[in-house]
């Protein structure tokens, strides 16, 4: 079996999230709680993975702290599964997902899910990157300033 290669001690913070989120499943999952999903049959019918891949990512998900057990809302026997707040902080990342798929991935006209303001059902507007003073940004407005190593300890000689 090949080993998963781990990010959770990386210097970016883009390794570190892709580490914690895992894979497109668990992406998906996130999404569907979005979408108001809860319980384990939920999230199956949805997404039509296999049981056992989908107790294993949302095990995952559930001890990086994106995602709380809870008893059912309906008083029953069973448990269900809400974001954390650390999972509703992925919102962005979902919405930023869809409008990139929704540029990149479909026809001008072909169908296809779109999410709007619940208060009055409109599209969302584009996500932006803003500047700390306003102004919009793209790649190459922005650089990544990378961490210094830390510098070695000095020993007497």
């Amino acid at each position: 079996m090949v080993r998963r290669t781990r990010f959770n001690d990386s210097d970016c913070p883009v390794a570190r999230s892709v580490d914690a989120i895992g894979d497109w499943w668990s992406l998906l999952i996130v999404r569907d709680a979005f979408d108001g999903s809860r319980r384990f049959g939920e999230f199956q019918r949805g997404l039509g993975v296999a049981k056992n891949i989908l107790a294993a990512r949302l095990r995952a998900l559930v001890d990086g702290g994106v995602l709380d057990v809870v008893p059912a809302s309906d008083g029953s026997a069973y448990n269900e599964y809400v974001l954390t707040p650390k999972g509703r902080d992925l919102f962005n990342v979902i919405v930023a997902l869809r409008q990139w798929g929704e540029a990149h991935f479909f026809a001008p006209e072909e169908p296809h899910s779109e999410i709007v303001d619940r208060r009055d059902e409109r599209p969302l507007r584009a996500l932006e990157v803003r500047s700390a003073d306003g102004r919009r940004l793209g790649p190459d407005d922005a650089v990544v300033k990378k961490v210094a190593p830390p510098a070695a300890a000095h020993t007497p000689s």
